[in-house]
């Protein structure tokens, strides 16, 4: 049976206290569903923090002047930029990315410090290495870094009488060196006695 129209619903007798009009539609304010987008909110935190221009911003997300004005008179979407901004400072994310946008500027400086013929050549000698490590090898990088492993074989005791010993007896525990750790002891001077006084 198909839906009656509306001229047959008009036709309908009417009860009290019973609507049969469908309510109206509320439309939300323009500004609603921007401030439920989370992407939008971080990149104006990141507007508000001078990680991004007004430009940028605007044109990623083609706001028009009206629609910028109007976001900038919205109570609820400052109050969710200054969240996002917290959070963000509180996370480290605001941090990283104000240093990243500094440690770009690097390479430059190193390089004029690298082709200043009146720069002590320690200096340009030392830019070339920070330029080098900037620059990335990769894998070779990584395959330079030390490794500390330990292993120890529960099995020997049954090799000795000449049996097969278990592979699941041997234990292999593979780490890096702690950060600051000397490598030797440079330092073979005898203890002081300064303790026993």
């Amino acid at each position: 049976m198909a839906a009656p129209s509306r001229y047959a619903l008009d036709d309908l007798p009417t009860v009290s206290g019973f609507s049969l009009e469908p309510p109206p539609l509320s439309t939300p304010p323009p500004e609603r569903s921007l401030i439920d987008n989370h992407e939008l909110i971080t990149d104006l935190a990141r507007f508000a923090e001078g990680i991004y221009t007004e430009s940028a911003v605007r044109k990623k997300w083609r706001l028009s002047e009206e629609t910028w004005e109007l976001l900038g008179s919205s109570d609820e979407l400052v109050r969710a930029i200054e969240e996002e901004k917290t959070r963000r400072i509180r996370s480290g994310a605001t941090k990283r990315e104000r240093a990243q946008l500094h440690v770009i500027r690097g390479p430059d400086v190193l390089a004029t410090i690298m082709d200043d013929p009146k720069a002590n050549a320690r200096h340009r000698v030392d830019s070339v290495k920070a330029l080098d490590s900037l620059a990335g090898n990769g894998p070779q990088a990584a395959a330079e870094q030390e490794r500390i492993v330990i292993k120890i074989d529960l099995g020997a005791d049954l090799r000795a009488k000449g049996q097969e010993p278990n592979p699941a007896d041997v234990i292999t525990i593979e780490a890096a060196p702690r950060p600051g750790t000397p490598k030797q002891i440079d330092d073979h001077s005898e203890p002081s006695d300064e303790w026993r006084r």
